[in-house]
Formats: structure tokens, sequence, C-alpha cells
């Protein structure tokens, strides 16, 4: 239960969202995700920390870049706990 706090917690930041928005094409570095979404880079690690921890990204070192990608399985978990609570009604 306590990986859906924080996959939820997670979530309900706009700007996180984006990220993932950004994210569900393809991979993508850090520089990457800073020409989409108009932040400052300490913000973006910053998200970025907070999608890791819940396990929603993850990140794959690329020689000297790290890449980012959503981690499917912890979503498909999420919608498969949200769909249990919807059958459970």
């Amino acid at each position: 239960m306590k990986q859906f706090t924080e996959f939820f917690k997670a979530l309900s930041d706009p700007t996180r969202r984006e990220i993932l928005q950004s994210l569900k094409g393809k991979a993508k570095t850090p520089s990457e995700l800073l020409e989409e979404i108009k932040i400052s880079q300490p913000t973006l690690s910053h998200h970025l920390d907070v999608l890791k921890r819940a396990n929603v990204v993850v990140g794959e070192r690329e020689g000297q870049f790290i890449r980012y990608s959503l981690n499917m399985s912890v979503l498909d978990m999420a919608v498969e706990y949200l769909i249990q609570i919807k059958k459970s009604r």
C-alpha cells in the first residue's frame, strides 16, 4: 500500500505529470526533457528524484548521460489497483 501512496503522491504535481506525458513516447535525457518542459535544471532534478523514488520512472545510463523512461510495470499495477477498487463497489 505504501508503494501506491508514493505513486499517487508523485502524480499529484502538474509538472511531474507533464514529465510523464513527455516520456510516454520514448525515453529521454534530462536535456531533452528541459527542451520540452520550461523549468530549471534543479527543478527537473527534484521532480525526477520524486518520480524515481515512487518507481514511476527509471534511469538507464548511456555513457555520461542518463536516459529516463516510464516504469510500465508500476503503472500497470496502479491501473489494476484502481480497477479492483472500482469492481468492489
